[in-house]
């Protein structure tokens, strides 16, 4: 027999303060979260994310091939980095078809990885989640979908080299990529918090861990 009292909805989970964690290409945006990490925070790499989606069987190949054709899907089934990366540079609009197939499977992916973590019990849960974002600047949307703005910040000759060494991109290529992303400036002046990963690791390992004890104390008032 049916209840005559409506069921109440499950109460939403718990929020997580939430750190969005951006940089320009070369910053050192990986190293800083690994620290992060190492301290007990918890990390959502959308990078990562939109690698799971453009791997081989990845939910957002049918749309990329459908928008873009076989000439950027590789023999194994995965999206062909290379060859996108050279057409959506050459053409901005391509770039914006690319962006409107991902963005939105990416941060859907975000909401249910916030969801998982935030289950359980307050003592599994970790005391805040930093969200990686490269592109959070230019975006507009992670802007109001995080609690604090982080940004790894360095010179950028040594964004150039550290790329131009990881990669075997060219220096123009690298200037290129840089060019299309939000400035310096643009990207100091969004942030709550800056770390200064020009210098050594020592010197950015301590920036993390002062980060980090004011971050505890942010969360736990918020």
């Amino acid at each position: 027999m049916s209840s005559p009292f409506p069921l109440s909805p499950p109460p939403p989970p718990p929020h997580l303060f939430t750190i969005g964690l951006t940089g320009g290409i070369g910053s050192g945006k990986s190293k800083v979260a690994d620290l992060f990490v190492e301290r007990g925070a918890a990390l959502v790499d959308t990078d990562e994310i939109a690698h799971r989606l453009t791997a081989p069987g990845g939910t957002a190949i049918p749309a990329i091939r459908t928008a873009f054709g076989n000439k950027v899907i590789a023999p194994d089934g995965r999206m062909d980095r290379t060859a996108m990366r050279a057409l959506v540079f050459a053409t901005p609009a391509r770039r914006k078809a690319l962006e409107g197939i991902l963005h939105p499977q990416i941060q859907a992916t975000v909401c249910d990885e916030l969801s998982r973590l935030a289950e359980g019990d307050s003592a599994s849960r970790p005391p805040y989640v930093l969200i990686a974002v490269p592109l959070l600047v230019e975006s507009g949307h992670w802007l109001h979908r995080v609690d604090r703005v982080l940004v790894v910040d360095c010179p950028e000759e040594i964004q150039v080299t550290r790329v131009m060494a990881r990669s075997g991109l060219s220096e123009a290529q690298v200037r290129s990529i840089m060019a299309a992303q939000a400035s310096r400036a643009q990207r100091l002046a969004v942030a709550h918090a800056v770390i200064d990963n020009g210098g050594s690791l020592t010197d950015t390992a301590a920036q993390v861990a002062r980060l980090h004890a004011r971050f505890l104390v942010e969360a736990g008032q918020a």
